[in-house]
């Protein structure tokens, strides 16, 4: 089953300590290319994430984008108020043994060793939903390749199924086409008045004809259509290969159209460069 290389996910997740937000995204592109934007915070998972990203896909631009906001107040100060009420309760009593000792003021109090304390955010749990969400997303990125590859093989068997009309057709046009060949040849041999050596005429006759023969453009044409059939069936890229195909089809229809010796096979060939073309344009999306 093929892949399209082009899909898009996100995926979020809410926290005590403030959300994450993820984003993947990949368009068609000749050759596996990663871009990373991440937290300066949240840096160190991109190796990680880039070697999951290799071992999964094999072609196309991916961008990943991670976005994360602490909650409010997440990164500011918190007063422990048990060591508050000790200090408060051992400031009463140096007043009892010391009356006239001047006693600290609130912000004294604070700056006392352990009363306050700045919160701390706990950056192995961001990251460890960091990861789940990659996993997450990059499962949902893939699906979304494979349902969008479906729907490309499905328009590419179509344009086979109209590549096997045409060539039905020019093989069921073929013995008019030798004959209409003969009977130009025919043609401009009785203009010119000529005396011809029988023989030499039939061997002439005999050279047109071979020319004008496309039974073997044909058979090829009927056995690339095969194998675009079977490659649509493997596991794995098959991009490649089948833009590999649509040239010698492409090749095939040339050959054919340069042996047109009717209008009906003429437009045969061009049909049959659209339709190689239609299919061209979806392979480039295909992994």
């Amino acid at each position: 089953m093929p892949y399209s290389m082009t899909a898009f996910t996100r995926q979020s997740h809410d926290a005590a300590w403030g959300s994450l937000q993820l984003e993947l995204r990949s368009v068609n592109q000749r050759y596996l290319d990663l871009h990373f934007r991440l937290p300066d915070s949240l840096r160190d998972l991109e190796p990680l994430w880039r070697d999951a990203l290799r071992h999964r896909l094999a072609r196309g631009k991916v961008e990943c984008t991670l976005r994360f906001e602490p909650l409010a107040g997440g990164d500011g100060l918190s007063v422990d108020r048990a060591r508050l009420k000790a200090l408060a309760q051992a400031l009463v009593e140096v007043r009892s043994e010391l009356p006239g000792v001047a006693m600290p003021d609130a912000l004294g109090m604070l700056q006392h060793p352990g009363v306050l304390a700045a919160d701390t955010l706990d950056l192995d749990a961001v990251k460890a939903t960091a990861r789940a969400l990659f996993d997450a997303g990059l499962d949902d990125l893939i699906a979304g390749r494979a349902r969008e590859g479906e729907q490309l093989a499905a328009m590419i068997r179509a344009r086979l199924d109209g590549i096997r009309e045409q060539v039905t057709e020019v093989r069921r046009l073929l013995p008019d086409i030798l004959a209409r060949q003969r009977e130009l040849l025919l043609e401009r041999l009785d203009v010119i008045k000529a005396e011809l050596d029988p023989q030499r005429l039939e061997a002439e006759l005999a050279l047109m004809a071979q020319k004008a023969d496309v039974d073997e453009e044909l058979d090829r044409l009927d056995t690339h259509v095969v194998e675009v059939e079977r490659q649509l069936t493997q596991q794995g890229p098959v991009g490649r290969r089948l833009d590999f195909l649509m040239q010698e089809l492409n090749r095939e229809a040339n050959t054919l159209s340069s042996k047109s010796v009717v209008a009906e096979t003429t437009r045969c060939a061009v049909e049959l460069k659209v339709l190689i073309e239609q299919m061209r344009e979806q392979i480039q999306n295909i992994e």
